[in-house]
């Protein structure tokens, strides 16, 4: 699983959705987005059964990592930390604005912040938070 001794990923820990949330995350960023593994738990181990163990995706060259807990435990996701993205061109901000912010909740923007032509800080519908840029 942990091949890369010089792995730094970000890990993202879910209420029960983390599948959801990774294919829908990676259905945004075609030809940019790989899932590398998917782990789910078993009869057995301490977890929900068919829920994601450990799943990795890249993004735009950045790991991933997923992981279900179940509800009751499982952390609140927070916007002090949030995914930067920097945009390919302004279609690609705009499709990930629009996309992002379906049933999700928009922060910020989109504004233009000199020398950026476009900002926006949007929290998602699994509470993920995401800074977009488009220089």
């Amino acid at each position: 699983m942990f091949e890369n001794t010089k792995l730094l990923s970000t890990f993202l820990t879910f209420k029960g959705n983390a599948e959801e949330a990774m294919n829908f995350y990676v259905s945004l960023f075609p030809n940019e987005a790989k899932i590398h593994s998917v782990v789910k738990f078993e009869e057995g181990q301490n977890g929900l059964v068919g829920k994601i163990l450990n799943a990795t995706v890249e993004i735009k060259g950045h790991s991933l990592m997923f992981m279900d807990m179940e509800p009751q435990f499982a952390p609140d996701f927070s916007w002090a930390t949030s995914l930067l993205v920097v945009c390919n061109d302004e279609a690609q901000f705009d499709f990930l604005f629009k996309s992002f912010s379906k049933d999700g909740s928009i922060m910020m923007g989109p504004e233009a912040i000199p020398p950026m032509r476009k900002v926006a800080w949007i929290t998602d519908r699994f509470g993920v938070t995401w800074q977009l840029v488009w220089s």
